[in-house]
Formats: structure tokens, sequence, C-alpha cells
């Protein structure tokens, strides 16, 4: 299948300012791209095309990749739940909703931080891969690993308790199970149990164990991280991905700054945003949950700006799937970057493709020759406005390993 994209804008993802040209994707990968007005390879490649896209007034970008995803956390644009935990069968069938949810949203790669079900993500990333089911490319996890007797998921027996050999079983459970990155709570979680956000729930041992034991069998870790105890550990134990780290000190945003190339960060501004904004019915009380999100807000304000000053991989992601905050609405966290965070718009986008194809390990992220085709043609310039990436009717078209989730609606076929 070749396909060709001509005459359009191009933003690559590396936060250079658009080009006009045009982009052969030939089966999964970009073939060939020529810059210019008028690309001569343009015209000899539409004789020898199956599909030719003309691109004129649009944007190409990249797919954009979520680094903090709950596919089962259930609520989306299209069915929101007000219960949040659900029978299994349940949170499978929302889970598979929400991935193809997400990519109707632009949203060609995900990075789960964790699951509400045992098994799902597996299955799910397996189903996807396989074409059963439309989806982005998904890095799966499993249950969110909280130590016994402390507040968070219910790991329902998975975990066998506490120290280095638990850890250690678990993570031969995932590896068996067919999950990539496994989640660890290291911090407390101030918006569900006041003041203990600079808890720390895991011992040195504990995280080395896993450190250990991750990288023997090939795995990642991504770890929820608030305290500089909490951030320290994870990094020693060799995290791929932290999440928040809102309280994180000067010698901490020095220690990150110093090991930059070894992990990635995302703050998660969209829940904090959306609680601020939720107006709950009386019964529901969200009193901590909004006292968290506005010290967190107030913190990553005066965080992100010196991380991303000293080259630290700042990605978007920020805990959908909240009946006040539902996957589809994902594509704000870079209007929330742009206005909490001082990012310009261009850099906004890097931090949605670029670092996030870095952060899955895959040639994606980047429009570039023999990189994954994962590609959206928009209508606008996100590179000046990127709330127009909210409204999934503005993307024209969306395209995945060179296959067309979503077709423009005047495509030619070639002769």
């Amino acid at each position: 299948m070749r396909t060709l994209i001509r005459q359009v804008s191009i933003f690559d993802g590396t936060g250079s300012s658009p080009q006009t040209g045009s982009v052969l994707v030939e089966g999964e990968t970009i073939a060939r791209i020529a810059f210019g007005d008028d690309a001569p390879f343009a015209k000899e490649a539409a004789q020898d095309t199956d599909v030719v896209i003309d691109g004129r007034g649009l944007t190409l970008m990249p797919g954009m990749v979520d680094a903090h995803t709950h596919l089962t956390w259930a609520s989306s644009l299209e069915k929101v739940y007000h219960q949040f935990i659900l029978p299994h069968d349940e949170l499978k069938v929302a889970a598979w909703r929400n991935a193809r949810v997400l990519l109707d949203h632009g949203f060609t790669s995900l990075y789960s931080a964790g699951a509400l079900g045992d098994l799902i993500e597996p299955e799910l990333a397996r189903a996807i891969a396989s074409g059963e089911t439309p989806g982005p490319r998904l890095v799966p996890s499993t249950l969110e690993r909280s130590p016994e007797g402390e507040d968070g998921t219910d790991t329902g027996g998975v975990f066998n308790g506490r120290g280095p050999d638990a850890m250690r079983a678990f993570v031969a459970y995932c590896a068996d199970e067919g999950v990539q990155s496994i989640k660890l709570v290291v911090s407390g979680e101030d918006a569900l149990k006041p003041n203990s956000a600079m808890d720390v729930l895991y011992t040195r041992e504990e995280m080395m164990a896993a450190g250990e034991a991750t990288r023997a069998a090939g795995l990642w870790i991504a770890c929820h991280t608030y305290s500089p105890e909490a951030i320290g550990l994870a990094l020693d134990a060799g995290a791929r991905i932290l999440y928040h780290c809102s309280f994180a000190d000067e010698a901490t945003v020095e220690r990150m700054a110093a090991e930059k190339d070894r992990f990635f960060y995302a703050p998660g501004p969209g829940v904090s945003v959306a609680a601020l904004e939720a107006s709950p019915p009386p019964h529901v009380d969200m009193t901590h949950m909004k006292a968290s999100a506005r010290v967190r807000l107030e913190l990553e304000a005066k965080l992100i700006p010196q991380l991303k000053a000293r080259g630290v991989r700042v990605l978007i992601g920020g805990d959908y799937g909240f009946p006040f905050n539902p996957h589809g609405r994902n594509a704000r966290d870079l209007q929330h970057f742009v206005d909490h965070f001082g990012y310009t718009p261009a850099e906004a986008l890097r931090a949605a493709t670029q670092y996030g194809g870095e952060l899955m390990g895959l040639e994606t992220g980047v429009v570039r020759e023999g990189w994954l085709a994962d590609l959206l043609l928009v209508d606008g310039d996100p590179t000046q406005d990127v709330s127009i990436l909210q409204d999934k009717d503005r993307l024209k078209m969306i395209m995945k390993g060179g296959k067309l989730h979503k077709a423009p609606v005047q495509v030619a076929a070639a002769h």
C-alpha cells in the first residue's frame, strides 16, 4: 500500500517550524519526504500510488502519545461511569472502548500507568497488534502495586506481601502475563488520603529488588512519586518514567537534570485542572482532591520550567478516565503545558510526539524517512494553537502504521 500526502504543512515533531512538502508512505513506514511548494517527486510518485491525499491548507504531524494512561479507568466522552470499581468484564469492555476513543482523538501510542483489572491490558495489546480491535500502540501494565496494608488499589492477593522476594515474584508474574511496564505506587496520595504525599511506601531493598528483576526480565518501571525520597528511590531503581514529582526540592531537580537521559517525566496536569473545574453532586466529596490539585499545580508551575530548561523530557498524560476527566479529553494536556508551564505550542507538541515516541522505545513521534507512519492531518496549525487538537472533527486523517483509521473526506485513488 502506497499513500501520497502532498502539498501539506509538515510539523515533524521536533519543535521545528512547519514546512510545506509531500510525504510518501509505503507499507507501515514513511518512505520519502520532500520539501517545497511543488516537490517534484510528488507528481512522479502519484503515478504509482494507491491513494493520494491533497493536504493543502492542512497540517501533517506525528500521532500523539499519552505517557500516563489508565484504560481501565472507565469513563470516556462516550460513556461516563459514576463508580470507579467495576466488574472485570465491564472493565474489559471499557478498556477496549477507551483504546478506540483515544485513537479517534489522535493518540496513536499509549504508555500504561497501571490497570484496575489483572490480565486486561496485555490481552488488549495483543488484540490491537493483531488488528482484532482498533487502538493505539500500547505498552501494557497490570495492577498498580501498592504495598499490602497501604491505601491503593485492591490487589486481589497478586502481590504476596512485603520484602525483596515479594517484589521479585511480582515482576516474574508480570513477565509471564505479558506486561511490559510495571507500575509502583511509591508515594502516598493526598487526593485520597490527606497529608500522605510525603509518605514513602517501599523500602530501599524492595525498590532495588524491583529494579534488578525488571532489568533481568526486560521490563520497565513506572513510578508514582511525590517526595524527594520517593523520586530518589525510583531513580535508583532505574525507573523509566516518573509521575507527578510535585514536591521535588533543589537537590532533586539537580539530580533529575544530571540523569535526564535515563528517564522520562509526566507531571499529569490534566487531572489537577479537571478536579479544580469539577462541580460534583452533593454526595461526592472532592475537598481533598481539589486541595491537592491546587497545591500540585502551584508547585509544578515552578518545577517544570526548571526541568524543561535543564533538558529533562517532560511528557503529556494526565490521569484521564475519571468521570470529571474522561478519556477523549487527553489533548487538553497540550493547552495545560502552555497555560501553566510556559510552553510554546510547538514545545507542547514535541512533548506529545517526539518525546512520547522515545518513551515508547519505537521509531514513532517524528515525521522522518524510515519511521513508522503514525500520522495526523489537522485542519489548522497546532503550532499556533494547540487547542484545535481537542476537536476530533479537525483531525481529517488518522493513520497508524500506514493504515488509515480515519480517511479524509476527499481521497483520490491514484491511476
